[in-house]
């Protein structure tokens, strides 16, 4: 048998548990609609209130767990669950058999340091996500009965939907749970999460002849984590939450985590730090063994070193900022469903929108009923109300503005002398929904409304003062030259016909739609946001190109650009671009601001082009229409009123619709990437420059350059003065323009810097043998090395952390300048102290003392000049 396994993940051998599950859901399909509630112990009028709840209580929450719960304990293990972390705290294990106990406890420190820190900064951006989250609600449309009351749909959060439940679909719905059809119209859909099939799936009520080998084969079974494409419908649940095939799914691929480009570049730097470990470690342990002659204390030398190469900090710098920036963004209403979304925003060099909904205000207001001649006509404001009153799909904003005319159900008698026949849904290739209706029992009508362009294809005639007259050349070019006055003037324009049905049955479908009598339009008005020209203008200024996609015709869209403050220039129609290959779509994607006219497939389309040509793409939509757009973009955002689907494709969420906040966040992920990247930096080149350092000691001394334990506490002082990185400023010219990893240039300012930190060493080394005649007193040649290295790898990130001049034109954060200062005087005081005495220290001679402060300021002058030119020829 043939299981979503198979046709997701290969040659995936079923458990006879899940091929159990398959035969046990299939026998739903041959059974009527009774027969179905009669086996699942439900009825058409829905479960009673008790019932439902003694349910939820025996099958638990209808809910895949996306964001599971996690405990302190399993927060702090996941944290200590990386490479680097293992690699310490395996090196711990070694000092400690090798008689260090004191080493041991040092490199514990230091594995406990960072995972404390990133433990309680990424503890409270799960918190502030979980606040948010439980603002977002996602609901189905479900009918139950209390005790004595015909109760009719109303929507309930997901959650607590129970096997036995009677749901109502309709378009931009989400599957609530596995289910068997006991009513559809025209349903269609989309079922590539399970399957892997790109074309919706059409479905039906009607029992199955025989029980399906396949249950997605089945045209009345659907599952949980598909949506509706068009059509409605309505179903009871069969299985809810970890039981359906979503839930199987879920939990088989639960591990399975597929890496950002953010992910991949502290992947392979991290890597590329392993391997030079790997390299060096042996390399020191062989020259010390043949220059030193005691392998156990060259040994225990280069387990130290191991431990000095290490970018320890680097998970936690990571997690916290990550986690920083995700509190950041929830003070301004922002969900980040993934913490890497966030370097993802600020790498966003071009976003694209949708115009409804995100560019334009929520609330679209009805202005204006027109007859073809373009009088106001009160018949055409009656036949739309009817439209949008008795379908029983999505319903968009257009159909709300209609509705929101309450004063018009006593006057045309919707509720009492109008009954809905048939329904024949909308979707997005006719672009037009219709509606069966009789006045009294009286003859059918079919009443449709939809695009300009698709209305007039099926129409024929015209009606006018009460007169039917024959379409022409001439009414077309007249409506349309009305269409397009009304489209400059902001008004989104809708048509609206009717024919009346000589021979009436029981169901309509599409060839229905033909020979149609043009009775009007309908006008709205659709304001743009008042945030939306100064967002706009804000994205701008940080080097991100904001492109319109949207469905709708060019002349409207041309008019908001224009009160947005875009310029359109050439707009790319959605027919033109089906006669593009992808390679020329992605050349005009990337010269092209506006397309319009767009289907779902061609916004998804477009957001790919723009990809393949090397952009960074984030989309803006609310609708089903961009569902596969958010999926295909690189940072999907969205808004806590969109569609089921639309939430459920983004990684990011906005609460509120101000959209300036895009702005924040495009600048919070600049500010993360930019304080991770001066740790990698300045632990790159520090590194790189020890490895010369240590090398080079190893070779020609007597003794080793630096105790074991005196290596791991300088380290360990070193990483404490870094973990304040996270809340450093960051100068203004960083947040200019998009940023992205660049491993090639990292390389480049190691190779740069690196040396200079080695030289110093060199003239440390050289200063403590031949001016203080160290090379009998091993100890006091450590307490200085020791010194120098502690404090120039301190001071120096204020090198390194700006392109500008570091104490003058820009400064650290308080709290990194208060760290600095800290562990420079801990590193001044330390050899005067007991402690220092037990790590081998000795006091040093005055004389030491400005001779270092002049190798610091030198040191820090090299480095700056060397760092302007880096930054003159590769950039910030």
């Amino acid at each position: 048998m043939q299981t979503f396994s198979h046709r997701m993940w290969g040659d995936h051998t079923p458990s006879s548990e899940q091929s159990e599950n398959d035969r046990r859901i299939s026998t739903f399909s041959p059974l009527s609609a009774a027969e179905v509630c009669a086996k699942i112990g439900s009825k058409p009028s829905g479960l009673s209130q008790r019932e439902a709840k003694a349910r939820l209580k025996r099958f638990g929450s209808n809910s895949v767990t996306r964001q599971p719960t996690t405990s302190v304990l399993h927060e702090i293990w996941r944290r200590c669950h990386n490479p680097l972390n293992a690699l310490l705290l395996s090196l711990a294990v070694v000092s400690y058999f090798l008689g260090e106990a004191r080493a041991s406890i040092v490199i514990a420190t230091m594995v406990g340091l960072a995972v404390t820190t990133a433990f309680i900064q990424e503890h409270r951006s799960n918190r502030a996500a979980a606040r948010l989250r439980a603002m977002v609600h996602t609901t189905a449309s479900v009918r139950r009965t209390p005790p004595g009351v015909d109760n009719r749909f109303a929507e309930i959060p997901m959650e607590q939907l129970v096997p036995g439940d009677i749901v109502r679909l309709s378009a931009g719905d989400m599957i609530p749970a596995d289910l068997r059809l006991l009513e559809a119209k025209d349903l269609f859909v989309n079922q590539s999460t399970l399957t892997g099939e790109a074309m919706p799936a059409e479905k039906c009520a009607l029992p199955a002849d025989t029980d399906p080998n396949d249950p997605f084969d089945s045209q009345n079974l659907c599952f949980m984590g598909t949506n509706v494409v068009s059509g409605y419908g309505i179903g009871v649940l069969l299985r809810t939450g970890h039981n359906t095939f979503f839930g199987q799914l879920a939990e088989e691929v639960a591990d399975r985590h597929v890496s950002s480009a953010f992910d991949d570049g502290i992947t392979r730097f991290t890597w590329l730090m392993i391997r030079v470990i790997v390299v060096m470690v042996p390399l020191v342990f062989l020259i010390n063994v043949l220059t030193k002659h005691n392998w156990l204390e060259a040994l225990l030398f280069a387990v130290a070193v191991a431990v000095g190469l290490t970018p320890e900090m680097l998970p936690m710098i990571v997690t916290v900022n990550l986690a920083k920036g995700a509190v950041a963004m929830s003070r301004a209403k922002v969900i980040i469903k993934r913490l890497n979304a966030i370097q993802n925003f600020g790498a966003m060099d071009v976003l694209c929108t949708d115009k409804t909904g995100t560019l334009t205000q929520d609330r679209i207001i009805l202005k204006r009923s027109l007859n073809i001649r373009g009088d106001d006509s009160e018949e055409v404001l009656q036949y739309a109300f009817l439209n949008s009153h008795f379908q029983s799909g999505l319903r968009n904003l257009l159909d709300k503005a209609v509705l929101e005319h309450t004063e018009l159900h006593p006057l045309y008698g919707t509720d009492r002398s109008w009954f809905k026949v048939d329904e024949i849904p909308f979707d997005f290739s006719r672009r037009r929904l219709s509606v069966v209706v009789t006045h009294e029992g009286g003859r059918h009508v079919l009443i449709c409304k939809g695009a300009i362009e698709e209305i007039f294809a099926v129409c024929t005639r015209y009606t006018l003062d009460g007169e039917i007259g024959q379409l022409d050349k001439s009414h077309l070019e007249a409506a349309t030259k009305q269409t397009v006055a009304l489209n400059s003037d902001g008004f989104r324009v809708v048509a609206v016909a009717y024919k009346e049905i000589d021979r009436p049955k029981d169901v309509y479908s599409v060839p229905d739609e033909a020979d149609l009598i043009l009775l009007g339009y309908i006008a709205f008005l659709d304001p743009p946001k008042a945030s939306a020209r100064a967002a706009i203008a804000a994205l701008a200024a940080k080097g991100v190109c904001v492109k319109i996609l949207t469905g709708d015709n060019e002349i409207i869209t041309r008019k908001i650009c224009w009160e947005v403050g875009i310029d359109a220039g050439e707009i790319l129609l959605g027919g033109n671009i089906e006669q593009l290959s992808d390679g020329e779509l992605a050349d005009a994607s990337d010269r092209t601001t506006v397309f319009a006219k767009l289907t779902p497939m061609q916004k998804e389309r477009v957001v790919r082009a723009l990809h393949a040509k090397g952009h960074v793409v984030g989309f803006l939509g609310d609708g089903i229409n961009d569902s596969a757009a958010l999926k295909a973009a690189d940072v999907g955002i969205s808004v806590d009123t969109a569609v089921d689907i639309a939430k459920d494709s983004a990684g990011i969420i906005l609460l509120e619709k101000n959209l300036l906040v895009l702005e924040s966040g495009v600048i919070e992920g600049r500010r993360v990437f930019a304080n991770i990247l001066k740790y990698i930096r300045m632990g790159a080149s520090s590194n790189f420059g020890n490895m010369f350092s240590v090398v080079g000691a190893s070779i020609f001394l007597p003794f080793l350059p630096m105790a074991p334990i005196q290596v791991l506490t300088n380290n360990l002082l070193y990483d404490f003065s870094q973990a304040a990185i996270p809340t450093d400023n960051v100068d203004a010219e960083f947040l200019d323009f998009p940023r992205r990893w660049d491993i090639r240039g990292i390389f480049n300012f190691m190779a740069l810097i690196g040396p200079i930190s080695s030289l110093f060493d060199y003239l440390t080394y050289a200063t403590m043998l031949f001016i203080f005649h160290s090379w009998n007193d091993p100890s006091l040649f450590q307490t200085g090395w020791f010194t120098e290295s502690l404090l120039t790898q301190t001071l120096i990130i204020h090198i390194i952390r700006t392109a500008r001049i570091p104490f003058v034109e820009s400064r650290a954060s308080a709290a990194l300048t208060t760290t600095t200062i800290i562990i420079c005087a801990v590193g001044i005081m330390l050899p005067t102290t007991w402690v220092g005495e037990t790590l081998g220290f000795v006091s040093l001679p005055w004389g030491y003392w400005p001779i270092l402060i002049s190798m610091l300021l030198a040191y820090a002058l090299l480095t700056h000049v060397v760092k302007m030119w880096f930054v003159r020829r590769w950039g910030v």
